[in-house]
């Protein structure tokens, strides 16, 4: 038994105990960062690729100079051309596009322009930026997602894998100054490092009572699991000062508070935001009462921080372990089988 419930008011969580879950035992925003001068020349070089493939990935980033894209779009143009056509112009297509062509392979239905379009790498680059920023919050999205909604391929996390070659191409052809950090806009499941929670040093409602001056900006107590994942989705939806985008007493369109631990799958319901059981890092992980050991009354949540490949994820949060260091920031490997569920924000999407 893992002992008596932990009796807390409606915006607070119930304990997770670690000897249960331990195994074995941007929103849009106006401005996402700069737009990115390329700089190459004939002695560009870049281990790994050819000058044809260099050549490539510049005017793919002229491109989106010359559309004003953010450094962040032109890794995703460069990525999703790694993942098309490995940065060539190629004459020919596959089998669920035989008519295919050039550096993304678009198709010949009119939305690509003429072939001559696409095998030229500057106008067709043109056009597949044209169409990602056509996307509303593109910049919030995952960069796989986000090429995916442009080109619509079967499977939308095909270009993840080709990402960090995008970054660092694009930071090896351009001027030098520009990295990831240099963008305002949130990147789900990069929101903050460790314990960046804003009000880690307030009082906590057992401190000085369950009164207003235990209640954060976001509505929640200080130090509980609730506040914590509160100012995860914040993060994410390009939130990070007040006035925050997201609420306790704001997130629900019917005018309920989001509330306890117990509510928040109910919450994520009325607001019509996916949930389901493959965790995605900076998911909201929701553990219905006494699931996983989590608090028979209250339940609890926490946000992914990390999945691995052997059916395990890195869960963080706060308020997660007994006294004394309940009310604290805490990491732990959990098997994903374990939560209830998983609550995505609007740009995370679960994969099949």
């Amino acid at each position: 038994m893992l002992g008596a419930a932990v009796l807390l008011p409606a915006v607070m969580c119930g304990l997770i105990f670690t000897m249960v879950l331990l195994l074995g035992t941007k929103i849009a925003a106006a401005d996402c960062g700069p737009t990115v001068s390329v700089v190459i020349n004939g002695d560009s070089k870049v281990e790994g690729y050819t000058e044809e493939q260099l050549k490539n990935a510049a005017a793919i980033m002229g491109a989106g100079k010359a559309l004003e894209l953010s450094g962040k779009g032109q890794m995703i143009s460069v990525m999703v051309s790694l993942g098309e056509s490995g940065l060539r112009v190629l004459d020919y297509g596959d089998g669920p596009g035989p008519d295919s062509r050039g550096l993304f392979q678009q198709r010949d239905n009119g939305a690509w322009g003429s072939y001559a379009d696409r095998m030229d790498p500057t106008t067709s680059a043109t056009n597949f930026i044209k169409a990602l920023q056509s996307i509303e919050g593109w910049e919030l999205l995952e960069p796989t997602i986000a090429g995916n909604k442009v080109q619509h391929n079967a499977d939308p996390y095909h270009y993840q894998k080709y990402w960090p070659e995008a970054v660092k191409l694009v930071q090896a052809l351009s001027d030098g100054k520009f990295t990831l950090e240099d963008s305002d806009c949130a990147i789900p499941g990069q929101s903050g490092a460790g314990d960046d929670y804003p009000w880690k040093d307030s009082p906590t409602w057992m401190q000085v009572g369950a009164g207003s001056a235990a209640a954060s900006p976001l509505g929640m107590f200080y130090r509980e699991c609730v506040d914590f994942a509160l100012w995860r989705v914040n993060q994410q939806m390009g939130s990070t000062s007040a006035p925050f985008k997201i609420l306790n007493g704001t997130f629900r369109p019917d005018g309920q508070g989001l509330g306890s631990a117990l509510t928040w799958k109910a919450g994520w319901d009325a607001k019509g935001w996916s949930t389901g059981n493959t965790p995605r890092v900076g998911a909201v992980v929701w553990y219905a009462p006494g699931a996983g050991g989590a608090d028979p009354t209250f339940g609890h949540v926490a946000v992914v921080k990390e999945v691995k490949d052997d059916g395990t994820y890195v869960e963080e949060g706060y308020n997660g372990n007994p006294p004394p260091d309940d009310h604290n920031y805490y990491t732990r490997t959990v098997n994903s089988d374990v939560p209830s569920a998983f609550l995505y924000l609007p740009t995370q999407e679960e994969k099949k």
